[in-house]
């Protein structure tokens, strides 16, 4: 349930797996309100942004009375001027989820009917489509809300089990009419950043289980290089004082910790010291954890916040207007997730390429027992270094690019769609080079038979066999990888390891 106010984080997680949303009874209290204050303020005949005046660049053009629904209509159908492919399902419920709290916080003006028809679409399994590109989250995420909007009002497509139907029949067949819109309430519709913070928050709930399997086919990694987890004693990460850094020696301690393979090098190993990509991972990935941590406790802010406007005060009867529709924090969280799925990638990647280098992994070259006849690893690692290019392309600051709009009214604008948008293509990525390395530090310790490394490294390791089997001579590797990224996705290598062990969005440190 949404109340009003502050919402868990983990709602939204749970909202963007699927779990509906409503709002308590009270909270319909709060937004009558609003609406009644939007009425006394017309009753008064003064000029109020949005209520009885054009938008934009139009705000001096006063409307009449009579036409006051007319323009919140043509809001609604001249803002829909998206493009591109339609938003996932799972993310346009959780943008609806978002508008839903946001008016329900009784500050813009709308009526009960309004958060009424949203909470239908969310019960009923009705989901408008949304072009995904057109937002350059300014007065809010203007484009994608319209085509929200518009579909409420029957107009348009929506999205009803495996079906694209025409709105006004979806509508018809849920047993809902089209909404008719009031006062205020097609731009409350519009203006706000839930398109924005509901891709940014899906790109960083993909990236939380991302970041749990890169730490923990990183302990594998480390195993089967032979590598040392002298580098994870807390001493050393107690002393430069970051959390992220400290919980995730933690982890990888925990993770490696009864390795038979680990015991067998403790004493007479010639080597001093492991590349970076095995001795640097807490630094590395504690640095990450850092930032996710801090997006995080942004995006939870942004989801709880009201970012429409003119905002409504019923208390005085005052309609105030501001920016809270620059989706600027959206942008900065959004860019801040992209470099740590970069990292990810990039860090996982060059173990692989570690792995496969029988000159600094001690292992056979490409990790198969016949170099030359076969290739074995060769290709996989390109394929993660052609990931890991391509997530660096896209992991260049959007918030920098900001481009003036609507004749220079909105002359500074925050790119968060943008930014927000690129996430779950960037997480997808990574959660295949994470695959592959999975594949790739199995076959390592598979060489090191029959030592075995600790209990939760060879409960992934199981999982993982049960699905590909151990790469004995060159085969079709494709369906591997797929096999392999499916156990990153659903989050099997990280319960297989032992959630408790690793640390979380909502838990800083590991239990």
């Amino acid at each position: 349930m949404l109340s009003p106010g502050v919402v868990p984080r983990a709602h939204w997680r749970d909202n963007y797996r699927g779990a509906s949303a409503t709002l308590p009874p009270e909270a319909y209290d709060a937004i009558e309100s609003s609406a009644q204050a939007v009425a006394a303020i017309i009753a008064r005949g003064q000029p109020v942004y949005g209520i009885n005046t054009g938008f934009g660049k139009l705000a001096n053009v006063r409307i009449e009375a009579a036409d006051l629904a007319t323009l919140q209509r043509n809001i609604v159908l001249s803002h829909a001027a998206g493009a591109g492919p339609p938003m996932p399902v799972a993310v346009a419920r959780l943008m609806i989820a978002l508008k839903m709290a946001s008016l329900a916080q009784g500050a813009s003006g709308v009526h009960a009917a309004t958060v009424r028809q949203l909470e239908a679409l969310l019960a009923k399994g009705l989901t408008p489509v949304v072009p995904c590109q057109g937002s350059v989250g300014a007065s809010g995420d203007l484009a994608p809300l319209a085509h929200m909007s518009a579909a409420m009002i029957g107009v348009g497509h929506m999205i009803v089990g495996e079906r694209t139907v025409p709105a006004a029949e979806a509508l018809a067949e849920a047993g809902l009419a089209p909404l008719q819109l009031g006062a205020k309430e097609g731009l409350a519709l519009l203006n706000g950043t839930q398109f924005s913070t509901a891709y940014a928050l899906a790109g960083l709930f993909e990236v939380e289980t991302l970041f749990g399997a890169a730490l923990v086919t990183g302990a594998l990694s480390t195993d089967a290089a032979r590598g040392s987890d002298a580098p994870f004693d807390p001493r050393i990460h107690r002393l430069r004082r970051h959390k992220g850094q400290i919980a995730t020696a933690e982890s990888l301690r925990r993770l490696m910790a009864g390795s038979a393979i680990r015991a067998s090098h403790l004493v007479g190993d010639e080597r001093i010291q492991d590349p970076y990509c095995l001795r640097c991972q807490p630094q590395v990935m504690g640095a990450v954890l850092d930032i996710l941590w801090q997006a995080a406790d942004t995006l939870a802010t942004e989801a709880n916040g009201v970012t429409d406007n003119p905002l409504i005060f019923p208390d005085s009867g005052e309609a105030l207007s501001g920016g809270n529709f620059h989706a600027e924090p959206v942008a900065f969280a959004a860019d801040i997730v992209a470099l740590a799925i970069c990292e990810i990638g990039s860090l996982a990647e060059r173990r692989i390429a570690m792995l496969v280098d029988p000159t600094l992994s001690g292992l056979p070259a490409f990790l198969t027992a016949h170099p030359g006849l076969n290739s074995g690893f060769m290709i996989p690692q390109v394929t993660a270094a052609a990931l890991v290019a391509e997530n660096r392309q896209r992991a260049h600051p959007a918030s920098v690019d900001s481009i003036p709009t609507s004749a220079n009214q909105e002359d500074h604008v925050s790119m968060a769609a943008h930014g927000a948008r690129r996430l779950l293509d960037m997480a997808a990525n990574a959660r295949t080079i994470v695959g592959i390395e999975l594949l790739a530090a199995a076959q390592g310790c598979d060489f090191l038979r029959p030592l075995v490394s600790s209990p939760p490294l060879e409960a992934v390791r199981a999982l993982l066999r049960r699905d590909v089997p151990r790469l004995e001579e060159d085969r079709h590797l494709h369906p591997d990888i797929q096999r392999a990224t499916a156990l990153v996705t659903g989050g099997a290598i990280v319960r297989a390891a032992g959630s408790d062990l690793l640390p979380t969005l909502d838990r800083r440190g590991v239990a």
